[in-house]
């Protein structure tokens, strides 16, 4: 998981190394409080104006 809140692996690749199917991964970094999405300020305002 340290690897991937570093950005140093993928979801993907993280969950591969850990063993584990990619959505369980992604459910459990909320446990560690890590975000699963990686957005930028302007990027999550771009989204919510493309909403």
């Amino acid at each position: 998981m340290k690897l991937y809140e570093l950005g140093k692996l993928s979801s993907g690749a993280a969950a591969q190394l850990a063993g584990i199917e990619r959505v369980v991964f992604l459910s459990k970094l909320s446990d560690y409080g890590i975000n699963t999405f990686r957005l930028t300020e302007a990027e999550l305002t771009e989204d919510l104006e493309n909403a």
